[in-house]
């Protein structure tokens, strides 16, 4: 789980209504230009769910299914991410964060290259999908 603390000015107009304002720190309102892209964040979310399944502290997938509160077939969808070549995985942690629009890449186009074994045949088409 992504957190992101900020502070939030509220300012009260005639009629007692909250209105957000501009922040105390322009400079930290200029950080956040755009958002992760969503397979960026399963890519972790499979890293972290591997991390706790190797560790032992959640026993299998169904276990863990349950406390992400997310369908089996979703899960096996998100750990399969796994299954792509190591190179391919930190290309797609360090995806540049999308200022407008939807994602470039998402995970229903990755699934094909996820059930590709071989790492070779996975980087040639990764590099078709990232040509396009």
């Amino acid at each position: 789980m992504i957190k992101v603390k900020q502070k939030i000015n509220f300012r009260h107009n005639q009629f007692r209504e909250r209105k957000i304002t501009e922040p105390a720190n322009p400079a930290a309102a200029a950080i956040s230009v755009g958002r992760t892209p969503r397979v960026s964040k399963l890519m972790a979310l499979a890293i972290r769910f591997d991390g706790l399944l190797r560790s032992g502290e959640v026993s299998d997938q169904t276990e863990l299914a349950r406390l992400a509160q997310v369908t089996q077939p979703r899960m096996t969808q998100i750990m399969n991410l796994l299954h792509l070549a190591p190179d391919i995985q930190e290309q797609l942690l360090h995806l540049p964060q999308v200022t407008t629009g939807r994602d470039p890449v998402h995970e229903k186009m990755l699934r094909p290259i996820t059930a590709e074994v071989s790492w070779g045949r996975q980087r040639a088409a990764w590099s078709q999908l990232v040509s396009k």
